[in-house]
């Protein structure tokens, strides 16, 4: 056993840079142990075993980082380190991460809790933590020549401060940042009411994920970091649709979806079947008199939205990010429009020189979805995603608000596909008379009709100067 007073001066060793390798066994047994998660899927709610208790959330396609209480301080410990992430299956990335994992975990407090978080740098470069929207001392905002040193690779620094206001926060690099958020470094934070708050409800599930986007070229592994607004992959938590798991509740669940944006564009996330009201962002709950209900939230870079509704409508809902080229995957920007060309005979000819040509986009881009087209290794179809009445032709930032009676409480497992009830499914008309609606007599028209009508077939004639006399 080690004293406090020994742990303390490696605590404070740790933070001033010297690395792990260099510092003494008792120096090691100050840090937490570094937890690594490498599954895709999503995992199961984190719950408290000491420190305050809390509801806590479930991270789309991603886990919770566990802790160790000492002394009364909650402590953290990440690792900033390559990682390769699952976009969905068929298609890896060399990313940046943390914990094995790109986003790295989520972190869950209490208001008023004291955090220490040991950041362990494996990067090939510098790093830093900025914790977004904390209110904490200048000193661990985490801003990499400004407000301290950046850490050096293979160095572990130590960050605390009191978590204290509740809400919904993120962490990302301040150094190199360009290029680290880039590749994936970036994670979720949530600080919890310590006690019942006025605007912040008790619900029952609470799902949280960031926004973030990837340049990365067919048939290659790393994003281009450069990328300032062309990329082609379009994600929630670094996972792109088919990949990304459905958010499974119970029907009556208050369901709280918090949802923050690292990409470099707007994200206007669109819920079918529902309405919400936004109760939450990066600078705390929304007093209730200033919510609206909506369907849909613009999501500005940098921001973080809390979205809360009554899931009162079984069924599978689509939940995606309603700018139509962010529900594609891996899609070019310069390719011709051919719909309407008539490729009739060219095809046969093209295919005694290129035996696997076929004919791409004359009647749209649905049918690229029942083609089993060759690609690159490593890529995904632009549109893909078997549903239970053919093709969904959807990708990146989609997924499905899966809502169930019979969903046991805490159970996030995907219950299947919907089973409608009799008669409430859009089919195909089979003929027959339908029932003419009724109007009223009282028909609109033409708001300011004409006086005095034009004549009909006048043609005009104009004749063409043959001079510049009289100019």
């Amino acid at each position: 056993m080690y004293s406090r007073r020994d742990l303390l001066k490696n605590v404070a060793a740790i933070a001033a840079g010297v690395s792990v390798a260099a510092v003494s066994k008792s120096a090691l047994a100050a840090i937490p142990e570094a937890v690594i998660q490498t599954s895709p899927n999503t995992m199961g709610p984190l719950q408290p075993n000491n420190g305050r208790d809390y509801n806590p959330v479930v991270t789309l396609n991603g886990w919770t980082l566990p802790w160790r209480m000492n002394q009364g301080i909650k402590e953290f410990h990440l690792v900033a380190e390559p990682v390769i992430r699952e976009i969905a299956p068929g298609m890896s990335a060399h990313l940046w991460g943390y914990n094995g994992q790109s986003p790295g975990p989520t972190i869950e407090v209490v208001e008023g809790d004291r955090v220490r978080i040991f950041v362990t740098n494996k990067l090939p470069e510098h790093t830093s933590v900025h914790w977004h929207g904390q209110r904490l001392p200048n000193g661990m905002d985490g801003v990499s020549g400004l407000t301290q040193k950046a850490i050096a690779p293979g160095k572990t620094y130590v960050y605390e401060f009191v978590a204290r206001r509740p809400g919904t926060f993120m962490y990302h690099p301040h150094a190199d940042e360009m290029v680290q958020m880039a590749m994936g470094m970036m994670g979720f934070w949530v600080t919890h009411p310590k006690e019942p708050h006025p605007h912040i409800a008790e619900v029952d599930r609470d799902f949280v994920f960031l926004l973030n986007a990837y340049d990365i070229d067919p048939g290659s592994y790393t994003p281009k970091i450069m990328t300032m607004l062309d990329f082609n992959l379009w994600t929630w938590n670094s996972r792109a649709f088919p990949g990304i798991d459905p958010l499974v509740v119970r029907t009556n669940d208050k369901v709280r979806i918090r949802v923050g944006n690292l990409t470099m564009t707007n994200h206007p996330i669109h819920l079918h079947g529902h309405e919400f009201t936004i109760t939450g962002t990066d600078g705390g709950p929304t007093p209730p008199g200033s919510r609206w209900p909506e369907v849909t939230a613009d999501i500005a870079v940098g921001q973080m939205r809390q979205l809360e509704f009554v899931a009162d409508e079984a069924g599978d809902w689509a939940f995606h990010c309603h700018k139509s080229h962010h529900t594609m995957n891996a899609m070019g920007h310069d390719l011709p429009n051919m719909i309407g060309v008539d490729h009739s005979g060219l095809t046969k000819k093209i295919q005694t020189l290129v035996p696997e040509y076929m004919v791409m986009g004359e009647r749209g881009m649905a049918d690229m979805t029942e083609m089993a087209m060759p690609l690159p290794d490593n890529t995904l179809p632009m549109m893909t995603g078997d549903g239970p009445f053919g093709s969904v032709e959807m990708g990146g930032m989609f997924s499905i608000l899966k809502v169930r009676d019979n969903q046991p409480a805490n159970n996030y497992q995907d219950p299947g596909w919907f089973e409608h009830p009799a008669g409430t499914v859009a089919s195909e008309w089979q003929g027959g008379e339908l029932a003419q609606p009724e109007r009223h007599e009282n028909s609109g028209g033409q708001s300011m009709p004409l006086k005095h009508q034009h004549q009909h077939n006048i043609e005009m004639k104009v004749r063409k100067p043959t001079s510049h006399d009289g100019h």
